[in-house]
């Protein structure tokens, strides 16, 4: 059974038959022609699969997997949204999903690291921050404060750390925040964030799609 999370800008695949089961991620532009899979979930889920599951559900299914606490909010951070759920006492609590407010979130930091030739790893979490309420439209405020005289790595940096903010606040506010998605691996934008944050990789959905895969095969006669 192949599973999939179709995101923006990467897919990330489970083969439950293959030997090593481990998963692994291809960039979207570089899909095969004709890839169908079994289950999916994702930007484009629907489309190359047999079967869909809703993004939210995967991301708490793949939480239950991954987190041994009873209470903890999970935050998704992907390139064209953000979402997030909330467990209290083992129990789905709360849940949320922007596509508005966190417009391109991460495709918009990834393409600054590559426009101004950065490397986040070695930018330091900055002491102020743009207030950042939509990847895109925040992009002005580098361009203004470049044009300013500020560099265009703190400029970056403070646009990178108000990304972090705006989705922290958007999910509640947690002390502590476990994180999923491709920018686990962005060490300036896991800093910015005001809390402990976990940081659970880039497959949670897939963990999500597997338990839900377990789930069915479980049930088959």
């Amino acid at each position: 059974m192949l599973l999939a999370d179709f995101g923006t800008s990467y897919c990330k695949f489970l083969d439950l038959a293959g030997q090593d089961r481990e998963p692994y991620m291809l960039p979207t532009k570089k899909l095969p022609k004709g890839l169908h899979v079994d289950l999916a979930t994702g930007h484009n889920g629907k489309r190359f699969s047999e079967h869909y599951v809703n993004e939210l559900t995967a991301l708490a299914r793949g939480g239950e997997e991954l987190i041994r606490s009873r209470d903890y909010v999970l935050l998704d951070c992907g390139s064209r949204d953000i979402k997030y759920v909330t467990y209290k006492n083992g129990e789905l609590a709360d849940m949320g999903w922007n596509s508005e407010c966190g417009a391109s979130m991460g495709f918009t930091i990834e393409l600054l690291e590559r426009y101004y030739d950065l490397d986040y790893a070695h930018l330091a979490v900055p002491k102020t921050t743009f207030s950042v309420t939509c990847g895109v439209l925040g992009m002005s405020h580098i361009f203004d404060a470049v044009t300013s005289g500020i560099s265009e790595a703190e400029a970056v940096a403070r646009f990178v750390k108000g990304i972090a903010i705006n989705a922290y606040r958007f999910c509640g506010s947690p002390e502590t925040l476990y994180l999923s998605g491709g920018l686990c691996d962005n060490p300036l934008f896991v800093g910015s964030f005001p809390c402990k944050v976990v940081a659970l990789g880039r497959y949670v959905l897939i963990k999500g799609l597997e338990a839900t895969a377990g789930n069915h095969l479980s049930l088959a006669p």
